[in-house]
């Protein structure tokens, strides 16, 4: 159970290293043209049955979108997410005490497909976000800034793991 309580805490860190490197990136011209408003209009969308957009910027903003994004960013795709990993480790006959930085990592790029596969289709971009905002790189920005979530997670976790033994 303390696992899982760390990888939860994990993702935290992770989703804000995340936001760091996405900045990071952003000025040197890789984004992926998701922000945090369009993440909670899709949420809310979403808690109203609409799964899909033809493309959210010409979905209406909504009330709040921009706080209920950033909740759903921490709370479900940073801590929720990073529930998986301890999950996997368990099914797999991993050990749980150690070091996960590196499996954090592996983690954590695996997630890129998330956006890939999940949300930017749901944006109406299709997979890969291949019909997104014009210059954005959906693809490259996502596999950018999932490496610091996973290691958000693993070193979180080991860190965890020493503490509680």
């Amino acid at each position: 159970m303390e696992m899982l309580v760390w990888a939860f805490l994990g993702g935290i860190v992770g989703a804000l290293l995340m936001d760091v490197t996405e900045a990071y990136a952003a000025k040197r011209g890789i984004y992926s043209g998701v922000s945090v408003a369009l993440i909670g209009r899709w949420f809310i969308g979403l808690l109203h049955g609409k799964v899909l957009h033809q493309n959210i910027h010409d979905t209406k903003s909504l009330q709040h979108e921009v706080g209920v994004g950033w909740a759903f960013h921490f709370l479900i795709g940073g801590g929720g997410v990073a529930l998986i990993y301890p999950m996997l480790l368990v099914v797999l006959g991993c050990p749980l005490r150690g070091n996960h930085i590196p499996g954090g990592i592996v983690f954590g790029l695996a997630t890129s497909m998330l956006p890939w596969f999940i949300l930017l289709p749901s944006f109406g971009w299709g997979m890969f976000g291949r019909r997104g905002p014009q210059g954005s790189n959906p693809v490259l920005a996502s596999t950018l800034s999932h490496i610091p979530y996973g290691f958000g997670v693993g070193a979180v976790i080991t860190l965890g793991s020493y503490i509680s033994h």
